[in-house]
């Protein structure tokens, strides 16, 4: 599932074959004013009629000789137009007045035919007068003359630069507007710039096409209750609620989940993003909401869903920078104002959607503007198959191809990850010129998506292979060996991705809750790496860097926010909501301490991990050697070499039909 316009966790309409947009250009008023431009420019460059161009030298050369001009009349003293005898138009040398566009056939055989440009009257006159000496009296020329105003000429000229002027006035100020739109003109950039979808825009998506959020469904499916049967809450004294968040990580299927809200409650839905609000000039963002509420209001019963909502609903005063901070609380302010301002009765509701819900104001959340609060977790192991489920439909699938069994591999996957492994899947087989996606193709896309892509053409030298070899089967011994670690169910030295050369994958369990022993065993199966590097070739690599992070990170976590720690004690520094800003709440004293007392906790997980991996020498080279040749191994060929893990429960699945394939998290350098 998806926010926006990400794989979502869900298909779209169950209609196979996509429809095609109509790309219909939307009618824009300027277009008026573009047609007006072209046509005086075009009046402008046919105001002399349709004479050509041509030479004074031709003029007294070709044409004067001939005796094929009939008339010719200079015009504003600057130029002479020329007029042939209809008689002679029929000549080869005027074959260029035939070829003219059609329309200018009848203008044609009146002229004036052909124009040439003078610099002074009287020389041009005495020239004429000197070619004509000889001609009969009857066939000579006298050069008429004659003003003309091209008044629509003069007028362009003087109102060009003005109209190129205003229009790059309204240009800018259209970019600075935010684009087109309602709210992008310059004079309508207070108007909301919500898209609205009714009857006419009749959104397809239905709660039938959304998996794996049933507890999250229900709680909408009776916000759309409420607006299709009123009066069956409002005749027991119930108030309708005003508003709904959807909270949940990225790629759950929020803003999915308010589509499907829309095509079911068959209302109007105004639909926006949060930065939407989000202007330069002062005073706009409250102004889009005073136009939005005005409009939905108008529209009731209606939704009002914003997307995003964190980007103008901040907490206040806790950013000491002023300017732009100032006008999103402006805007926040008239947002809470008109949430809280209009009557109960009208069946305005609110939907809003963001993963970031620790930095909203408190007054936003309140009951009364968000009322309920509606969780969308990432989906459990029956949700995920119902995923599955939903984004194999259209694919042309393998026998054998099982979404529980992809399920149980992909624990903490959203439903946008779901959805790009399906995808990438029909890429791979496609690429392979396969005819049906199989179990192949999900391994290769589940690979290409946690471990990045396969780097067939990197060169790695003997020794870095060796370190890399020692490094992965260090991971898989400690994690084998030890309790409450997920189970192993692949270990690869192939280089994937930008830096990992090799990576051990995990099957993690739908798990919420763990114990510090738990969190220690993960850590000492997260350094087994470094150990096995140490204790086979006495010196250590910079490739353990990833593990280092995650430790450490780890070992803070138990001492300053779960209270894991017996020297700190039962406290928590986790500041959630921000409220400590910069400031520290504890003293240098303690976090000197908390500093101590992770350097303790990791040293004491890596002297765990190297006896462990002593004891288990024999077994670690073994392995190392077996990866050296095979370069991937999957969890039979560890339970070949290691045996049965020690801590595995008798009814967890171990065959490597069931588990080998679809590795779902991973410890990669």
């Amino acid at each position: 599932m998806s926010d926006n316009n990400k794989p979502s966790g869900q298909n779209e309409p169950k209609n196979n074959k996509p429809k095609i947009p109509q790309m219909v250009p939307k009618f824009n008023f300027y277009w008026i004013y573009g047609i007006i431009a072209v046509v005086f420019l075009a009046l402008q460059f046919t105001a002399h009629d349709i004479a050509l161009n041509t030479t004074k030298t031709k003029f007294f050369t070709e044409m004067l000789p001939s005796h094929d001009v009939e008339k010719i009349v200079v015009v504003n003293k600057d130029r002479v137009e020329v007029y042939i005898k209809e008689s002679a138009l029929e000549n080869a040398k005027y074959k260029d007045l035939k070829e003219r566009n059609g329309i200018f056939a009848n203008s044609s055989k009146t002229g004036p035919h052909y124009f040439f440009e003078i610099s002074d009257v009287g020389s041009f006159e005495t020239d004429l007068t000197k070619r004509q000496e000889g001609f009969p009296a009857n066939e000579r020329l006298i050069a008429e003359t004659a003003t003309r105003h091209n008044y629509l000429g003069d007028i362009i000229s003087w109102l060009l630069p003005f109209a190129l002027l205003i229009g790059l006035w309204m240009f800018v100020m259209r970019r600075m507007g935010g684009g087109g739109g309602g709210g992008g003109q310059i004079f309508n950039i207070g108007k909301s710039r919500a898209q609205l979808f009714d009857k006419d825009q009749h959104v397809n998506i239905t709660f039938k096409d959304v998996a794996g959020l049933d507890e999250a469904k229900v709680e909408v499916m009776e916000i759309v209750d409420f607006l299709k049967n009123p009066k069956k809450y409002t005749t027991l004294g119930g108030k309708i609620p005003k508003g709904a968040l959807l909270v949940g990580p990225p790629g759950t299927g929020k803003t999915l989940l308010a589509k499907a809200v829309a095509g079911e409650a068959g209302v109007p839905f105004f639909s926006l993003s949060g930065s939407d609000f989000v202007e330069m000039f002062v005073g706009v963002g409250a102004s889009r909401v005073r136009d939005l509420f005005k409009q939905a209001k108008e529209k009731a019963p209606c939704i009002i869903f914003i997307d995003e909502i964190d980007a103008v609903g901040r907490a206040r005063g806790k950013n000491l920078v002023q300017g732009g901070n100032d006008e999103r609380e402006n805007t926040l302010n008239q947002l809470l104002t008109e949430m809280d301002g209009f009557a109960t009765d009208l069946g305005v509701i609110i939907l809003a959607a963001t993963n970031r819900p620790d930095i909203l104001d408190s007054a936003l959340l309140r009951p009364g503007r968000f009322d309920r609060q509606i969780s969308i977790d990432r989906p459990d192991l029956n949700g995920r198959a119902e995923i599955f489920k939903v984004h194999l439909k259209p694919l042309k699938l393998a026998a054998g191809v099982d979404p529980m069994k992809l399920s149980i591999q992909t624990a903490g996957f959203a439903g946008a990850d779901i959805a790009n492994v399906c995808n990438e899947a029909a890429l791979i087989a496609a690429r392979n010129n396969k005819t049906e996606v199989d179990m192949k193709d999900f391994q290769d896309a589940v690979d290409r998506i946690i471990g990045g892509l396969e780097k067939k053409n990197k060169i790695i030298s003997p020794e870095e292979k060796q370190i890399i070899a020692y490094h992965e089967s260090g991971h898989a011994i400690a994690g084998w060996f030890l309790e409450g670690v997920d189970p192993l169910v692949k270990v690869s030295i192939v280089p994937r991705g930008v830096a990992a050369l090799g990576y051990a994958q995990y099957l993690p369990k739908d798990q919420y809750l763990y114990t510090t022993e738990q969190l220690e065993n993960m850590m000492c199966m997260t350094l087994g790496g470094r150990v096995a590097e140490d204790i086979i070739f006495g010196k250590i690599s910079t490739g353990a860097q990833n593990d280092l992070e995650r430790i450490t990170k780890m070992a803070y976590g138990m001492v300053t926010v779960y209270g894991m720690n017996a020297s700190i004690g039962n406290i928590s520094f986790y500041d959630a909501n921000q409220e400590y800003g910069f400031q520290k709440p504890y003293s240098d004293k303690t976090a000197e301490m908390i500093d101590v007392e992770v350097r303790k906790l990791i040293e004491a997980c890596y002297a765990r991990t190297k006896d462990l991996l002593n004891d288990k020498r024999e077994k670690l080279e073994e392995l190392a050697q077996i990866l050296l040749k095979k370069e991937i191994l999957f969890q039979h060929d560890l339970e070949e070499i290691l045996g049965r893990r020690p801590h595995d429960k008798e009814e967890e699945p171990t065959t490597p039909e069931e588990i080998k394939e679809f590795p779902a998290s991973e410890v990669g350098e």
